[in-house]
């Protein structure tokens, strides 16, 4: 499975190949409820088809009728939606709702290549589009930063896709990979049981051989990926654990009783794990909803992860902000 954007870009780019007009539309602020985050994305034909999403359904029905009458920007050029009662509810927008999206005008594939080979290479980058002349500056980005408006400039981020390995093909490990599909995650699976590796059945699922300290070495975990191990074997999942709880995944989990886990701890204390490691322990994993069955315990785990995913956006978010004040400071001070 590849990331919405990938396919976003994929797609443009064969439409710009075959000699279509193509125009980016890109959430870039939001106000009250909205359906989409900033970034969210589409690219959008000149005869209406598009893919991808940036408000769930009615935006994009407006967006295919300008592109059909030619009431596209001819550069580029803002367009804001739910100013108004009336437009909130036209458009669909929740109450109080109100987003802001920048539309793009690409002229060429190759001004889109070096953000699909940044995706496909699991880099981070950043996009800087000037507003009045359409200029393209790349560079570099750091893990958590998100669309915006700053002066004169539109600066979109582009990260690598959020990617989940899970530790143990047995039912659970099925229905995390399941469910973590719907959620467009990456999944990647090791297990090296091969008798319990013949029972698989979940499709779309990255087969990763070997075992779990050396698979977990392999794929470099890094700010965008978690890890939850669930063979309920200690010979499996703690051999994941002391790779994974020293990588950069933002995201370690396993499963397992509160007792269970109070002697995990003691164990990977043995193998030279500090306490700060240990710490980023989710375990028992899952939010505590009283789950048993191992659907109801994936919806935990991932319920979750989304949760520390959204409090590291919202953190960096903060931090995006401030940085941007003091820097709007600083050049009111000169």
């Amino acid at each position: 499975m590849h990331a919405p954007e990938q396919e976003v870009l994929e797609h443009a780019i064969t439409w710009l190949q075959a000699g279509h007009r193509v125009h980016l539309c890109t959430v870039v602020r939001t106000w009250g409820s909205s359906p989409r985050l900033p970034g969210a994305m589409l690219a959008l034909r000149d005869d209406g088809q598009l893919l991808g999403s940036v408000s769930g359904g009615c935006i994009e029905d407006e967006l295919i009728d300008r592109a059909r009458n030619g009431r596209l920007p001819e550069i580029n050029g803002l367009l804001e939606y739910g100013v108004t009662r009336d437009e909130a509810q036209r458009y669909g927008i929740p109450c109080g709702g109100r987003l802001q999206i920048f539309v793009e005008r690409v002229t060429e594939a190759g001004r889109l290549q070096p953000i699909l080979d940044s995706l496909r290479q699991r880099k981070l980058l950043r996009r800087s589009v000037r507003l009045d002349t359409n200029e393209v500056v790349l560079g570099d980005a750091m893990p958590g930063t998100v669309a915006c408006l700053e002066d004169d400039w539109f600066h979109h981020y582009f990260g690598p896709q959020w990617r989940l390995l899970v530790i143990g093909a047995n039912q659970l490990g099925a229905m995390l990979a399941s469910m973590a599909q719907a959620l467009e995650f990456n999944v990647l699976l090791c297990d090296p049981r091969e008798e319990i590796r013949a029972q698989w059945q979940v499709e779309g699922v990255q087969w990763c051989a070997g075992m779990p300290d050396d698979v977990v070495l392999d794929i470099v975990p890094d700010a965008y990926t978690a890890i939850v191990a669930v063979t309920h074997d200690p010979k499996l999942d703690d051999m994941a654990l002391l790779e994974a709880l020293r990588s950069e995944a933002f995201y370690v989990g396993a499963l397992g009783s509160t007792l269970n886990q109070a002697k995990r701890r003691e164990r990977l204390r043995m193998f030279d794990l500090n306490d700060e490691e240990i710490g980023r322990l989710h375990g028992p994993v899952g939010l505590a909803i009283g789950s048993r069955t191992p659907a109801e315990i994936a919806v935990a785990i991932l319920a979750e992860i989304i949760q520390i995913r959204s409090q590291q956006r919202a953190a960096a978010l903060t931090s995006q902000s401030i940085a941007h004040a003091l820097s709007a400071g600083s050049v009111c001070a000169s």
